[in-house]
Formats: C-alpha cells, structure tokens, sequence
C-alpha cells in the first residue's frame, strides 16, 4: 500500500497542510543556510575569469647556494596566479567564517525563511492533494490500495514544484543576491527589503522574476526527485517491511531523496544561480548563461559546489521530512481528538 506523504484529505485541512509544510521548510532551511551559502558561493565561482587557464607569470631565475667549493647553481621558477577562493564544502564555510564572519553564513536568511514559507507550503503541502486530483482524473478510484501511479506522483510533483516558483522566485532572487554578493566583502543591499525595492528600481518589476524559466526546470526536476523519490521510497520500505513508519525509514527515504536530486538538478541549479546573480546585459537568457558558461569552463562547471549542494540537499531533506513528518503527526492527532 502507497503511503500519503500528507495524510487523507479529509483528515487535515487545506490550510493545516500548508502551515506544516512551511513551517517543516523553514526549520530545515534555518538548520542547513551555510550549506547552501557555500554552494552559492561555489557555483559563482570563476564565472568572471578571463578564461579557464591558470595566471602564468613570466619565468625568472633564482640562484641556488650549493655546499663547499662547487660552483653557484642557478634554477628557473616559473609563478602561477593564485589558485580559486574557495575549495570544498568545509573550505569554503571556513573562508566565509574567517574572511567576513559567521555571520555572513546566513547571509539572505531572511529571504530564504520567506522563500520557504511560501515555497514549502506550495510544493510539498499542495502535493498530496494535486496527487489526489490527477489520481481521480487518471485511475479513478482514489481509494485504491494500489495508491497513485508512479507518472502521476511525477506528474504532481512537477506541478506543485513549479507553482511554488511562479509565486516565490522573488524571494529566490533576493537570496542568492546576498549570499553571492558578500563574497567581494560587503554586500550592496542594505536590507531584505531594500533589496525587494533595488532591483525592482533597477531592474524593473521583471528583475524580481529575473531566472524563472531555469528555476522552474530546476524545481520541477527537484520535486520530483526530492517529494516523489521520498514517497516512492518510503512506500518501498514500508511495502517491504524494511523498516515501521518511523524516523528511521524517515530518515533513509529522505537520503535516498536527497541524493536523487542532487545528481540531476545540480547542472539546472548552477545556471539558475548565475543568472539570477548576474547583472543585466550579461547574459541573453538561460540558454546562453549555459553555453557560455560550458564554451568558457568546460562541463565540469555545472557540478561546481556539488558536495555543499549535496551536503545541503541531504541534510536539508532529513531536518525538513522528519520534522514534517512529526508536525503531521502532531496535526493529525489534535484533529482528531
């Protein structure tokens, strides 16, 4: 039997859904922000080089002292420029910390409690009940015991993940604005709010959506991999009496999830990054911020800050579905009593 991620309709209410939903999302994004900040800061990284070759100085010599009486030797070195800021998840959090404080780790935290309470809400607390509607559409009989088939779960997953976007990729701007900002020291956004009204003076009202369409691809490919993979899995171990419906099957299901979309959402999420942090003029679209970013970096660009990335997406779904996964419960119990 198909376990719900939410449970039945008429159990909790719409509006209960959404409320547990983001406020599991907010508590998540608040326990993994400096993950997320190093792979912002990773992803950036080098967009801005003059080309993918290391800096070579001009050669000079250096004369060696050799021992007793034996002639003067003379050797060549040749200097390199200096090598990326940041290297590795760990390396990256400890420069932010050194370089600007443990502060700047939450940089555009703000924003992204405010991405996750609209975000959250919509892609996973809409999620059972969109799962439910194309159910009855589809296969009719939405109390089967069989559940809702694979297509559709990936059918609700792409539709909760992309209205999630539409409506808060403000809010995703305004973030990825401070988190990449503060690596040249400081960052030009006095405020969370100010910046809401910089770039709308700036970049018009448009700028506040500005990279939607890589967002949308990303979110679409994440809630996939991220809710359906964690309800497919759950339903697996459950169905084969690996584990009760605890926080440890939680837990493994919200792994397994966290690895899936790290793999096929990282190439999307480093695009959507640039472009949102790029200023106007630089790219043409999203199209062209990838070709020019695989034309001037090579493919391997589009896994920078995998490990932060992935680092964040696993711990980020673990706090995020077992919190959930117990407000549920909670909800659910008061409910019914």
């Amino acid at each position: 039997m198909a376990p719900n991620i939410a449970l039945k309709t008429e159990e909790i209410p719409f509006y209960a859904k959404l409320l547990t939903a983001g406020t599991a999302g907010c508590i998540a994004d608040f326990a993994t922000f400096p993950f997320d900040t190093a792979k912002v800061r990773l992803q950036v990284q080098g967009e801005n080089a003059a080309s993918r070759t290391k800096v070579i100085h001009a050669p000079y010599n250096v004369p060696v002292m050799s021992a007793g009486l034996a002639p003067r030797k003379t050797i060549t070195v040749t200097p390199r420029g200096p090598g990326p800021r940041y290297r590795g998840t760990v390396g990256t959090i400890m420069t932010i910390a050194r370089e600007e404080g443990p502060k700047s780790l939450y940089n555009g935290l703000t924003a992204g409690l405010q991405r996750q309470a609209a975000f959250a809400s919509i892609r996973i607390g809409c999620y059972d009940t969109t799962k439910t509607i194309y159910q009855s559409w589809f296969q009719g009989d939405v109390r089967s015991s069989d559940g809702a088939s694979i297509p559709i779960r990936i059918c609700a997953g792409i539709t909760t993940g992309a209205l999630a976007v539409l409506v808060a990729q403000p809010t995703e701007v305004v973030k990825v604005r401070f988190q990449a900002a503060a690596r040249n020291g400081s960052s030009k956004y006095s405020s969370t709010v100010g910046a809401y009204r910089s770039i709308a003076k700036n970049e018009g009202v448009r700028g506040l959506w500005r990279g939607t369409f890589p967002n949308v691809i990303r979110n679409s490919i994440v809630s996939v991999a991220e809710i359906v993979c964690y309800d497919v899995f759950k339903d697996m171990i459950l169905r084969n009496r690996i584990l009760e419906d605890g926080i440890p099957c939680h837990f493994s299901a919200a792994v397994m999830a966290g690895f899936s979309a790290t793999v096929v959402a990282s190439p999307v999420d480093v695009v959507k990054t640039r472009f949102m942090n790029s200023p106007v003029g630089k790219y043409k679209n999203a199209v062209d911020c990838a070709v020019k970013t695989a034309v001037k970096e090579g493919p391997s660009a589009f896994y920078k800050g995998f490990v932060p990335a992935f680092s964040r997406l696993v711990s980020w779904n673990i706090c995020m579905w077992i919190t959930y996964e117990q407000i549920k419960k909670a909800v659910d119990q008061s409910f019914r009593s």
